[in-house]
């Protein structure tokens, strides 16, 4: 036998034993990493040599087996989020990215101040683009096709956790959000706002208001019970959280003097009734202190000087000086302005 052909035997005989050794790495644990779990992120413009990579990033090994099935079985790219196991192996991992068998995101609304601060939050966690969400939620024309104005909008969020797909889209994800506020506004919820002779979109309102005055839920519906007494006896809400929001500078601690003469819709010392929308998304807590409510007679409220967070509530104007003037005193000695 020539040299030349014993080279030729010798890698013949190499190459069936990289076949033959293929099927069994792929039955191996192919993932060389502490933690139970790793996620890969699959965009629709990623190629299979893209996904390669990024498995590989994720301390996925084995990539020749990989690049195997690819060719042997074909793997059009399926975007979503795909769940990577310590101990995995390159078989079953490869069947959940050829199948599209996706893990879900478990997606917590969070009360935010604005609709720009809710797209940035949601570009961040699925793969919508903020920036159309943004111009969606300024659209008069598309929150109008889903039941709002762009002022009310806020009204259409429930901060709830819910369990949805990476790459869902936007449409289906607008849709899922109405889904669940159907689904929150229960016949008991739905019924107790028409007792107040409120829509929901009014109830999410003054909820966004109390939420911002207090982070205490205990207090809240006491809180309520203030505003709807106001509401009641045609006084204008005076609520300094509105001025804020009117103003766009949520770091103001004290509201007097010229910043009560806004000319917004939301300053609610000039105008009375609700603002025209909510101030922010307004916690689940918040719409249940509206509509429970506590039954008092009591018109003002003002912060403790304590700083705790709670409030003094007064029946008369004179009592609510008295509470303010503590409160002034204790906001000039720590030089608050």
């Amino acid at each position: 036998m020539t040299k030349t052909r014993k080279l030729i035997l010798t890698v013949l005989l190499l190459c069936v034993c990289l076949v033959l050794a293929l099927p069994i790495n792929m039955l191996r644990p192919c993932t060389r990493f502490g933690e139970e779990e790793r996620y890969v992120y699959i965009y629709p413009d990623h190629t299979s040599n893209d996904v390669g990579q990024l498995l590989r990033q994720q301390g996925v090994r084995s990539m020749a087996s990989y690049n195997l099935l690819c060719k042997v079985l074909g793997y059009k790219v399926r975007p979503g989020r795909y769940r990577i196991g310590r101990g995995d192996n390159m078989l079953s991992l490869f069947r959940r990215l050829r199948n599209g068998q996706q893990e879900p995101v478990m997606l917590t609304i969070p009360s935010v101040r604005t609709m720009d601060r809710m797209a940035g939050y949601l570009g961040n966690h699925l793969m919508v683009d903020s920036t159309e969400l943004a111009t969606l939620f300024s659209d008069s024309l598309q929150c109008a096709q889903l039941g709002y104005t762009c002022e009310t909008l806020p009204a259409l969020f429930i901060p709830n956790t819910y369990e949805v797909y990476w790459n869902i889209s936007r449409e289906n994800l607008m849709q899922r959000l109405q889904r669940e506020n159907e689904a929150f506004w229960t016949t008991e919820r739905e019924g107790k706002a028409k007792a107040m002779g409120m829509s929901r979109k009014e109830v999410a309102t003054l909820a966004s208001i109390i939420d911002e005055e207090t982070a205490n839920n205990q207090e809240k519906p006491m809180v309520a019970g203030m505003y709807v007494n106001r509401l009641r006896v045609g006084m204008p809400l005076q609520a300094d959280p509105t001025v804020k929001f009117a103003l766009g500078d949520f770091s103001l601690r004290r509201i007097w003097g010229k910043y009560l003469t806004i000319d917004s819709p939301y300053n609610t010392y000039q105008n009375l009734g609700l603002p025209p929308g909510p101030i922010r998304v307004a916690s689940v807590a918040g719409i249940d202190a509206v509509l429970n409510y506590v039954r008092h007679d009591f018109l003002y409220m003002c912060a403790k000087e304590d700083f705790s967070g709670t409030h003094n509530f007064a029946r008369t104007y004179g009592e609510h000086l008295q509470n303010a003037r503590r409160y002034a005193q204790a906001l000039n000695q720590r030089g608050i302005k």
